[in-house]
C-alpha cells in the first residue's frame, strides 16, 4: 500500500509540474547565438518594446528573423513579436533579432555595423 500511494503521489507531483522554457538564445564570447551558435543582431531602426520589426521582404533575406516555433512561451529579456508577414520572431529586451545571412559559421560577427545601424546583440 505504501508504494501504490508513493506513486500516486509521483503521478500527482508530475501532472502539476512544468518544465521550464529555455532561452531562444545562448551567450557565446559576450555575443547572443542562436541555438547553432550563430552570432544574433540588433537593427537600430526597430523601436524597442514596440513589438514590429521593420525589417521584412528582402531585408529579413539578408537579415533572417530568429523565428519563435509554435508553443513557444516568452520569459525574463525574451519577449514574441509578431513580423508583418504573420511569423513569430523572438526580441531580446524588446529588440527583435536577426541573423545576417554572410556569416558563415558559428563565430564570425561581419554584420556587426553594416550600415552603421546593425549591432552584435548583447546580453
Amino acid at each position: 500500500m505504501k508504494i501504490h500511494k508513493f506513486l500516486l503521489a509521483l503521478l500527482v507531483a508530475g501532472a502539476s509540474y512544468q518544465a521550464l522554457a529555455a532561452d531562444p538564445a545562448m551567450v557565446s564570447n559576450g555575443v547572443l547565438t542562436g541555438s547553432n551558435g550563430m552570432s544574433l543582431y540588433i537593427f537600430d531602426k526597430d523601436a524597442a518594446g514596440s513589438g514590429k520589426s521593420v525589417c521584412n521582404d528582402g531585408c529579413a533575406a539578408n537579415w533572417p528573423p530568429l523565428l519563435a516555433m509554435s508553443g513557444d512561451t516568452a520569459s525574463g529579456d525574451y519577449s514574441i513579436i509578431t513580423r508583418d508577414d504573420g511569423k513569430k520572431q523572438w526580441a531580446f529586451r524588446g529588440k527583435p533579432l536577426y541573423y545576417w545571412a554572410k556569416d558563415q559559421k558559428p563565430g564570425d560577427k561581419t554584420g556587426d555595423g553594416f550600415n552603421n545601424v546593425w549591432r552584435l546583440a548583447k546580453p
